[in-house]
């Protein structure tokens, strides 16, 4: 299989491929390329939409003349516990920041957010992400102050009175719910503009008809939401009303 960057023939190929509407595992069977590279050389490259061949190119070699010689030597991939391979590890954690970049998340912010999902502790504190992502701690706290904001991570204190930040589905139904909540302020302001600009002109029904699919797609999204945590969560029976829990001496 061949390693090193992609070339510019190459690059070629991935923007046929995608013109014609072949998934990553496709175009990069053809390539003889890991799935991976593809994924992450589009989701950086504008998107599948928006990849240019020539574009991705030039944006390569200016990362490339941009780079310092102290960052081009490659780093030794940490041990994995569980034997995993670290190599696989490093390169799906690079695949998995990219994803949620494109999904808007800033670039610090992805490698945070990636680095808590990896995280088989459950939980990172301040030190431990900026010593993995080796980046300052002011970075790091931008970062978390930015996913908290966005009720993508939530703190806790350890024994040791130190925040530690975690991610986990609870948090995931709190995002959808956020998301769905902004959906509900832009489906009232788009019915303010109905009235604003007067009912049945070409301007209102717009507005009308981006309310209507909104609200029903913030329905729909809380729906299910609801619904998969009631799956993935189901709530512990309550003991009837009355009942005391067992001692432990069992009386």
């Amino acid at each position: 299989m061949p390693g090193g960057r992609l070339t510019q023939q190459e690059r070629r190929q991935i923007a046929l491929g995608l013109a014609d509407s072949l998934p990553y595992a496709e175009i990069a069977r053809r390539l003889d390329r890991p799935t991976s590279t593809v994924t992450r050389e589009v989701m950086r490259n504008g998107g599948p939409a928006g990849y240019r061949a020539d574009l991705a190119q030039r944006a390569t070699e200016r990362r490339a003349h941009r780079r310092r010689p102290a960052t081009e030597r490659l780093s030794v991939p940490s041990p994995q516990p569980h034997g995993r391979d670290a190599g696989a590890v490093a390169e799906y954690e690079e695949t998995l920041t990219t994803v949620l970049m494109a999904t808007g998340l800033p670039k610090m912010a992805a490698r945070v957010l990636t680095c808590l999902i990896t995280a088989d502790s459950g939980s990172v504190t301040a030190s431990e992400l900026a010593r993995r992502l080796q980046v300052s701690p002011a970075s790091v706290s931008k970062a978390i102050a930015y996913l908290e904001g966005q009720s993508l991570v939530r703190r806790e204190r350890d024994e040791r009175r130190r925040d530690r930040y975690l991610v986990d589905d609870e948090l995931f139904y709190q995002a959808t719910l956020a998301s769905a909540r902004s959906n509900d302020q832009l489906v009232a302001t788009a019915r303010q503009g109905v009235a604003v600009l007067g009912a049945h002109t070409p301007a209102a029904d717009r507005l009308e008809n981006i309310a209507r699919f909104l609200d029903f797609i913030s329905e729909s999204i809380v729906r299910a939401a609801e619904q998969v945590r009631e799956i993935l969560h189901p709530a512990r029976p309550q003991p009837p009303e009355g009942d005391e829990p067992p001692r432990p001496d069992g009386t």
